[in-house]
């Protein structure tokens, strides 16, 4: 059986300047924050099956007072050593769900992976796309040691890891985005990033105006919450600041 670990790194603004500034449900008011601010949860998470400790994105990659990378730390509250990671699974490169990916040590300088004992999947074009395209929303300096490294695989199109973990390209939130299905027989654990990012988007029909294709990703959504449905998913939200996971009945 799967169990699903939430790692929320906060509540977050994010504006047209794709800063990322921390947000207090109980005393922030969004009338105090720029006109147009989106109001986001930065929220891995960790799916534990018989045979994986797998992380699902990998958070922005910030360090708390202590300075320790705010996703170890979640990691640690829970029991769970960082280096216990078998998988991380990427479903894009936007520099709020990559920033985690690695990080600088603050005494030696120097960019390690930030889960050295895990395999990243990370989409093969997305990676190049990423790269093209550094600037607001995708770092380079966070991502391009997955080029360095032998423990990434970078995948193309659809398929599985393992027999059961499902991977789906689906573009919409940006050309080369992809979804996870964690089907371990008992379980459907579905993680759809950044076309699936919050309830209220499954429940309401509207195309995003920060997607690449907006209406593609309308659409995905739509057809995600009927699978789900169907065959019982339970859904993993990244940035929902309410309810990190529903199904659907």
């Amino acid at each position: 059986m799967a169990r699903i670990i939430p790692l929320s790194e906060g509540s977050f603004t994010v504006d047209g300047t794709k800063q990322f500034t921390p947000f207090n449900l109980e005393t922030d008011k969004m009338q105090d924050r720029p006109h147009g601010s989106l109001l986001v949860e930065i929220q891995p998470f960790l799916v534990i099956t018989d045979r994986d400790y797998i992380l699902f994105d990998a958070g922005l990659g910030f360090r708390n007072n202590d300075g320790v990378m705010q996703i170890h730390q979640n990691l640690i509250n829970e029991g769970i050593n960082p280096m216990e990671i078998t998988k991380v699974m990427m479903s894009h490169l936007h520099k709020d769900h990559s920033g985690g990916i690695s990080s600088v040590d603050p005494i030696t300088g120097e960019r390690t992976l930030s889960f050295p004992s895990a395999t990243y999947y990370v989409n093969n074009e997305e990676m190049l796309y990423a790269l093209e395209h550094a600037g607001k929303s995708y770092h380079s300096e966070d991502i391009v040691i997955l080029q360095q490294r032998d423990n990434i695989v970078f995948t193309t199109g659809n398929g599985t890891i393992d027999g059961y973990i499902h991977y789906e390209v689906t573009g919409g939130h940006c050309p080369y985005h992809q979804v996870f299905l964690v089907d371990d027989g008992e379980d459907k654990v579905f993680f759809g990033g950044d076309v699936a990012p919050q309830i209220s988007q499954m429940k309401n029909r509207f195309a995003a105006k920060y997607d690449y294709d907006g209406k593609r990703s309308m659409e995905l959504r739509q057809e995600f919450l009927e699978r789900g449905k169907k065959e019982g998913w339970t859904f993993m939200f990244y940035h929902d600041v309410k309810q990190p996971t529903a199904r659907f009945e």
